[in-house]
């Protein structure tokens, strides 16, 4: 039997930092060196492709880290890849990877660090031996598969998962809840929720030429932000509400004025946990705005849903296939 490799793409963040000489965390570390940081016994192939802060990663740069990672996954030898990534805008990438991963036989897992490489105590080595075990727990040998209920089983069925800080949860609805914290990203589906339903994912499409600003909303916000928003012609708009998706009523009135001029509309919320569910009434009203055309976004918060909202527009599909239940 031949033993799949692991493909380990780097792309920078706290996992790859060490200190300047002022202090200042930069990403320098190469895929290689956090595996052999990492003290990983499973056959690995490092593949670099960005040494960015995260919080400076593109929709360019996603486009070029879904084509890198769909490179590795058509090679034979591959049986997973794990991506290295900030944590700033992990849970975006994350979720861009599973709209377009269409090879469940072949784990896709995202993880990264919160303290940096050279930190007397890093959790980045801890995070992609998980990352890693996680695949080696899915894949075997090239044609020798563990049975549905072996190691890994059942946890983000057929998507793209997150291992960070001893848990491993689906890119779906995650979302970086703590600034410092090891365990830091968390399902917005919580408690009795039920597990976010994923869609069928659909083949890879361009995210880098769609303009889709996030708009925050807050208590007694006007319509100006809005407004100059309309007047870029962007290619779609998301909203970050208050509550279950809902805004103030002269925002509300200004995304009426977005809607009517053909801009498509997506409601988020600023809540952490739970579903973005239209309600209310009134000019700025989840309900109200669901009827003029707005679309929910689901489990999906402001950064997951501008991903979503700009594949669907790329592909030419309604965001509400690619938001899900």
């Amino acid at each position: 039997m031949n033993t799949l490799e692991i493909a380990v793409v780097a792309t920078g963040g706290t996992i790859a930092c060490e200190a300047d000489s002022a202090g200042a965390l930069v990403p320098r570390r190469t895929a290689g060196e956090l595996i052999d940081a990492a003290g990983i016994a499973a056959p690995c192939r490092p593949v670099d492709v960005r040494a960015l802060d995260s919080s400076s990663m593109t929709l360019a740069d996603v486009d070029a880290l879904v084509s890198t990672v769909h490179e590795q996954l058509a090679d034979p030898a591959v049986g997973g890849v794990v991506v290295t990534h900030g944590t700033d805008s992990l849970a975006e990438t994350a979720f861009a990877l599973d709209l377009f991963h269409t090879d469940p036989a072949k784990p896709v897992v995202v993880t990264g660090a919160q303290r940096a490489a050279d930190a007397a105590d890093p959790d980045g080595p801890l995070n992609l031996r998980a990352a890693v075990d996680f695949i080696a727990g899915r894949t075997q040998s090239t044609n020798d598969r563990l049975p549905a209920d072996g190691p890994g089983a059942g946890i983000g069925g057929d998507g793209v998962v997150i291992a960070f800080g001893g848990a491993v949860i689906p890119a779906r609805g995650a979302v970086k809840t703590d600034t410092h914290a090891l365990d830091a990203f968390r399902p917005t589906a919580s408690g009795s929720d039920k597990t976010p339903a994923r869609p069928a994912a659909i083949s890879p499409v361009r995210l880098g030429d769609m303009n889709i600003p996030i708009v925050a909303g807050w208590a007694g916000a006007g319509g100006d932000i809005v407004d100059a928003v309309i007047a870029m012609a962007p290619d779609g708009i998301v909203v970050e509400g208050m509550g279950s998706g809902n805004v103030s009523e002269q925002m509300g009135r200004a995304l009426h004025r977005a809607l009517d001029a053909e801009i498509p509309v997506v409601v988020t919320t600023v809540v952490p946990h739970g579903k973005v569910e239209f309600a209310y009434g009134g000019a700025g009203g989840g309900a109200t705005l669901g009827d003029r055309g707005a679309v929910p976004a689901g489990w999906l918060r402001a950064g997951q849903a501008r991903t979503a909202l700009a594949a669907a527009l790329s592909a030419g599909i309604d965001p509400a296939a690619l938001i899900g239940g």
